[in-house]
């Protein structure tokens, strides 16, 4: 998004005119969506897109910069292309009084793409990515057994990455309205549930017995 930042420079410091505690609109989230496709499309491309003014665009975008919830802009790559082809998530069962020292030594393996701390049958679940099977061996085997904060592992590896999105949006799955549910008929009534009769009606039942 350097486009953005260069068109909006003489405008003075970046807008922290809303900042935290920014409360997202439907607007905001169209924004967020184009850049989703596109995060170095141009301001005046942004606000064509979502169909309002540039300085609108412009001064949204800023702010949900200034707001933290667009934290930055990164590349993503091919990592078969950049030689390496072999994924495997890692989990990982910690020893509970070393969680820091585990954290510190994951922090010096620049194989590791992602960690994160998991609820289930293990404390944690990593990923990486190399280039052959050798290395997921020696990783699990040699590196991370060598560590007396790592109790166990399990390792799976990733046959294909069938669908993976830069970031998920409230706005992509909205909410469905409920349908208020029609009066049953009398045929429709559940047994053991009690059906109510209207005086009027009850009054002429007798009279025709």
């Amino acid at each position: 998004m350097r486009e953005m930042s260069r068109e909006g420079g003489e405008s003075g410091p970046r807008s922290g005119r809303i900042g935290i505690g920014l409360e997202l609109d439907a607007v905001h989230f169209k924004i967020l969506d184009v850049l989703r496709e596109n995060g170095r499309i141009s301001v005046a491309a942004l606000a064509e897109r979502v169909g309002i003014s540039r300085a609108n665009a412009y001064t949204r975008f800023e702010a949900l910069r200034a707001d933290g919830t667009i934290k930055r802009f990164t590349a993503e790559i091919d990592h078969v292309r950049a030689g390496l082809g072999i994924t495997a998530l890692i989990f990982v069962t910690v020893r509970q009084q070393m969680w820091r020292q585990f954290r510190a030594e994951l922090a010096r393996m620049p194989e590791v793409e992602y960690c994160a701390i998991t609820t289930g049958q293990h404390d944690a679940m990593i990923q990486i990515r190399v280039s052959d099977v050798a290395e997921v061996h020696a990783m699990v085997t040699e590196r991370l057994a060598g560590i007396p904060a790592v109790k166990a592992t399990e390792t799976v590896f990733i046959l294909d990455e069938v669908l993976k999105r830069p970031y998920v949006l409230p706005s992509d799955h909205p909410r469905q309205q409920r349908r208020p549910a029609p009066d049953p008929s009398p045929a429709d009534v559940p047994l053991g549930k009690m059906r109510f009769v209207g005086a009027a009606e009850g009054r002429a039942a007798l009279r025709k017995e």
